[in-house]
C-alpha cells in the first residue's frame, strides 16, 4: 500500500503523466483525449487516454458527459509544491519573493541614496541573490 492519497499521487505524477497533468493545469479548460496527444506530440490517442485516466483515478482530474478531461483546482500534488499556477504559467514560488526583496532592495537604495545604511543594503542584496538562487534552483530541476 502506497499510504496517503498524497504520496499516491506524488509518486503516479511524473514523466508523461505529469506533462498530460501541467498540460491541463495550463489549458484550465474541459480538453479531449486527441487534443492532448496533439498538443504532447504523444504516440497515439491510446496513450493521452491512459494517462488521462490515470490522473482521473488519483483524482487530480475530472472527466465530463462529452468525455472532456479538465484538471481540478486546489489539489495537493507533492512535486509541484516549489511551483505556482498563475494565468496557466508555472512558475517557482521563489520567484515572487526573489522578485520582491530585489524590488525592495532598489527601492530602498533609490529613497536613500544620500544615507544608506550598510546592513540594510547588505540584508537587501543577500534575501534578494538567495531567492534568486534558490528560483534558479526549482526551475533548472522542474519535474516537466
Amino acid at each position: 500500500m502506497t499510504g496517503s492519497g498524497v504520496e499516491r499521487r506524488s509518486v503516479a505524477l511524473s514523466g508523461k503523466t505529469l506533462q498530460v497533468y501541467l498540460y491541463l493545469l495550463r489549458r484550465r479548460e474541459f480538453v479531449g483525449v486527441r487534443e492532448v496527444q496533439r498538443g504532447l506530440r504523444l504516440s497515439s490517442p491510446s496513450v493521452a487516454f491512459h494517462h488521462l485516466e490515470k490522473l482521473r483515478s488519483l483524482g487530480v482530474v475530472e472527466k465530463d458527459q462529452s468525455g472532456q478531461y479538465r484538471a481540478l483546482k486546489n489539489v495537493d500534488v507533492d512535486v509541484l509544491q516549489a511551483f505556482i499556477n498563475v494565468g496557466g504559467l508555472i512558475l517557482p514560488r521563489m520567484l515572487f519573493y526573489a522578485t520582491f526583496f530585489t524590488s525592495f532592495t532598489a527601492l530602498y537604495v533609490l529613497v536613500n541614496m544620500q544615507s544608506l545604511n550598510p546592513y540594510a543594503l547588505l540584508l537587501g542584496v543577500m534575501a534578494s541573490a538567495s531567492f534568486w538562487y534558490e528560483t534558479v534552483k526549482a526551475w533548472v530541476r522542474k519535474p516537466w
